[in-house]
């Protein structure tokens, strides 16, 4: 187990080297092979980074992404509250293959086979590999609510950063003072735990300040805040009425032309309606037939991050069942990166992967322009349960919002950011 001196310390290192203790037990520059990843996101990139790093460039990777730039879903909502712009969420690729020598695949993976242990793209054809690495994010569930599919346009989500984020900035811009902002929460497990809270307080920032005759409505179909519950809590109250949250409510159907939201028992009308469908896995992970858990979330081996009873494929981020208290967040698919990359190189060389691996969490949330809180966690494998379970007494919560976390808040982006990429 970790101390928390321990723990913080690992932090410290884990912010400006990215390295943590108990990844990789092997050198793996003895390594050779080819290892083909999909999806450039936090779990990804720093897969794909560390696999030719910890080889000394032995093995051969590819990344395959979809999008030319990676532009960042922690962060986001400081754009849509109008503190940032859409370009300081954004980072090249470039260095992963200028500096680092992964080749990068500009494409859409349309087809997987596992036993012939091939990718099939849409523009570059077959690309054999011998382990692949999947980090496809996360899918909406279509038709989960009846009304939203097709009209992203009318209703954002904003939940996968870029054009949406920037979609749904303008919408409140446009927005009338004395408007309803309304956004509706799924039931958890979702991307990114405090990430709808940590929205409802930046947009109620901006319209206390540019439109203070306006509203936030904050529909959870959870029965409370699933992150930071009292920090959060606190920080809804000192907008006073300009945000009211509402637990429990069910979301049935919208009217995007009327921007409408039906709930069970109430039906919403609002200026600007922002709903975040339910989630599942990243829909490529769901079209190779993966094991899923509750049809949503794919299963794994923890130790090595294998989909089970797929050899050879590994999958990271929000697209795995969680663990028990292991969040869908940026941070934590980084440390998945980190993990798979450390078991494939022990693999490739007939090796056992590491027993004992231990990831870490931090989590910030802005409340206001100036002030953060944040939530931290350590996970160490534990062999009886084959999961990764929470180290008692490490970690912890802000006893506060305060000014020094926003520092700290945006030295973690710029620090993650040169960890994947730089």
């Amino acid at each position: 187990m970790l101390s928390r001196r321990d723990f913080l310390k690992s932090m410290g290192a884990t912010a400006a080297l990215g390295t943590v203790p108990g990844f990789a037990n092997a050198a793996g520059n003895g390594a050779r092979g080819h290892v083909v990843v999909i999806g450039g996101g936090y779990g990804g990139a720093t897969a794909a980074k560390y696999l030719r790093m910890w080889s000394q460039g032995s093995v051969e990777v590819t990344l395959i992404e979809r999008n030319a730039s990676f532009v960042s879903c922690p962060i986001s909502n400081l754009v849509i509250g109008g503190l940032k712009q859409i370009e300081d969420i954004t980072v090249s690729y470039a260095n992963l293959q200028s500096k680092w020598g992964v080749k990068l695949v500009t494409d859409e993976v349309t087809a997987i086979d596992a036993d012939k242990r091939t990718v099939t793209t849409a523009k570059n054809g077959s690309i054999a590999y011998d382990r692949l690495v999947m980090s496809p994010g996360i899918s909406f569930i279509p038709g989960a609510i009846e009304g939203l599919d097709g009209n992203e346009e009318l209703v954002p989500h904003a939940w996968k950063a870029g054009p949406q984020t920037a979609l749904l900035r303008k919408r409140l811009e446009d927005m009338p003072d004395g408007g309803v902002f309304a956004m509706h929460i799924p039931r958890a497990p979702f991307r990114c735990p405090p990430g709808p809270y940590e929205r409802a307080c930046l947009v109620a920032n901006y319209l206390r300040q540019s439109k203070p005759k306006s509203k936030v409505l904050v529909l959870d179909a959870n029965g409370e805040i699933q992150s930071k519950k009292g920090l959060f809590t606190k920080a809804f109250e000192g907008y006073g009425e300009l945000l009211e949250y509402v637990p429990n409510s069910t979301l049935r159907a919208v009217d995007a032309r009327t921007r409408t939201a039906e709930l069970e028992f109430d039906t919403i009308e609002a200026d600007v309606l922002n709903v975040l469908p339910p989630m599942r896995a990243g829909e490529i992970a769901i079209q190779a037939g993966l094991p899923l858990i509750n049809d949503r979330w794919v299963d794994v081996d923890w130790l090595t991050l294998e989909a089970k009873g797929v050899a050879g494929v590994h999958v990271l981020g929000d697209a795995l069942f969680p663990a028990p208290a292991m969040p869908k967040s940026g941070h934590m698919a980084n440390q998945h990166g980190k993990l798979a990359a450390a078991a494939i190189l022990n693999l490739l060389q007939g090796m056992a992967p590491n027993p004992t691996p231990v990831v870490m969490n931090t989590c910030y949330s802005f409340v206001d322009g100036k002030n953060v809180i944040h939530v931290a966690s350590v996970h160490q494998f534990d062999a009886a349960s084959g999961k990764p379970m929470p180290v008692d007494g490490a970690g912890g919560l802000s006893p506060s919002a305060n000014e020094l976390e926003a520092k700290a808040a945006l030295a973690w982006a710029k620090n993650i950011w040169a960890d994947m990429l730089a």
